[in-house]
């Protein structure tokens, strides 16, 4: 077996075509579409295994409406918070629809859009999140329309709503109970449309779902109004598929054993950070030895968790994230500087292929521009740094000026 250096994040497809044909079964039975939403995952390198089961792409900004015209195909959804006008016009090259999140951006953009599908996002006051922080009905949220009153006096400005509120929600009992809340409260809006989007957020490929059930229930809803329904997976169409893979570096020992690993929850899964949690362990195995394993920046928190394992661990054993597909590569940056997790994907065939490998010079390219290659200046001696033409003599090191920190 091959060995790779870590960190990287490795995706499978094997794993990854599980996921779209579940996919791909509801959109058959159910008769819906699903576009991918890229906030969450937008690795392209598995974009021609996911555009096989899905119908395109939604996207929360104009770099991502581009990414999902040119490198996935299909529908492209245009969404963003909060359009300036000149990105707005350049999403209009790549968007087949453009949503909105406010009536006052449809004022404003909206004439720019004729000939295109407008959709409108719409808070329905009620979501299931377990956070307040990704809770889009959370008090004083930005997030969509809350007067019913001017949606409904608008209603003829546009072909389609958006409702986004689900997160993590993998329960059918809750999912049925909102869709006829959404009959009750907005059937009048929706029997005037052409279509809906329901979001993300619904997890109806993990194991055990009742997804015979979910499907009857989007079929149920979609004849009830004659609307073209749109599903957003993005955790539903990549959970399960990813690890973070690390190697220990060292073992200290502060009432417990803390494993350090050469990545970062920081760095590299910060929406554990974030949120709170703990990613669970694809390896080494459970067992009743208990060790803490952390990131190696200088961010006293940046702790992946406390688990129990089969045995201690030790310098150069390899311990794997399970679930690293999802909010992680969208989010990775360079705080401390750290090694960047390269991108590997395993193939339907088995192959590994690395994607993606990152260096120093992507870590100075993305603080400015990229480094001039040469001989480095000697330790201890002046640098002269060009900047714009003009020669800037730097201080050798230990030259501590007033203002210097």
């Amino acid at each position: 077996m091959v060995q790779f250096d870590t960190p990287h994040y490795l995706i499978d497809e094997r794993r990854l075509l599980r996921n779209l044909r579940i996919i791909g079964r509801v959109r058959r039975e159910a008769g819906v579409r699903a576009v991918l939403a890229l906030k969450c995952f937008s690795t392209w390198g598995v974009f021609d295994l996911m555009r096989r089961h899905m119908d395109g792409t939604t996207s929360s900004s104009v770099h991502e409406a581009r990414l999902g015209r040119e490198k996935f195909g299909g529908e492209v959804h245009a969404y963003c918070v909060g359009w300036r006008a000149d990105e707005f016009r350049e999403a209009l090259r790549y968007a087949d629809k453009v949503i909105f999140n406010s009536l006052s951006q449809m004022e404003a953009y909206g004439r720019l859009a004729a000939g295109r599908p407008v959709g409108v996002r719409v808070n329905p006051g009620f979501s299931r999140s377990h956070y307040d922080l990704a809770d889009p009905a959370r008090r004083y949220s930005r997030l969509g329309v809350t007067d019913r009153d001017a949606l409904r006096a608008a209603a003829g400005r546009f072909d389609g709503v958006m409702f986004h509120f689900n997160c993590e929600n993998d329960d059918i009992e809750a999912f049925e109970a909102d869709l006829a809340r959404l009959a009750r409260e907005f059937g009048d809006l929706l029997r005037g449309l052409r279509w809906v989007s329901l979001g993300g957020g619904l997890y109806f490929t993990r194991h055990g779902y009742p997804v015979d059930r979910f499907i009857r229930a989007l079929a149920g809803f979609r004849r009830a109004f004659g609307l073209e329904v749109y599903l957003e997976p993005g955790e539903a169409a990549i959970t399960e598929c990813g690890e973070l893979v690390t190697t220990v570096v060292d073992v200290v020992r502060n009432e417990l054993d803390v494993a350090i690993v050469d990545a970062s929850v920081e760095a590299h899964m910060l929406d554990h950070l974030v949120y709170r949690t703990s990613p669970r362990l694809a390896a080494p195995r459970p067992g009743a030895h208990e060790v803490m394993i952390a990131g190696r920046s200088c961010l006293a928190g940046d702790v992946f968790g406390r688990y129990r394992v089969a045995r201690p661990l030790r310098v150069g054993d390899v311990v794997r994230f399970a679930d690293a597909a999802g909010y992680t590569m969208v989010k990775k940056n360079w705080f401390n500087g750290l090694a960047m997790p390269a991108i590997r994907i395993r193939r339907l065939d088995g192959r590994v292929e690395t994607v993606r490998a990152f260096g120093y010079e992507d870590y100075v390219g993305s603080l400015g521009r990229a480094p001039l290659r040469g001989p480095l200046p000697a330790r201890g001696k002046s640098a002269i740094v060009e900047r714009r033409g003009t020669a800037h003599r730097r201080p050798p090191r230990g030259d501590r000026r007033k203002g210097d920190a």
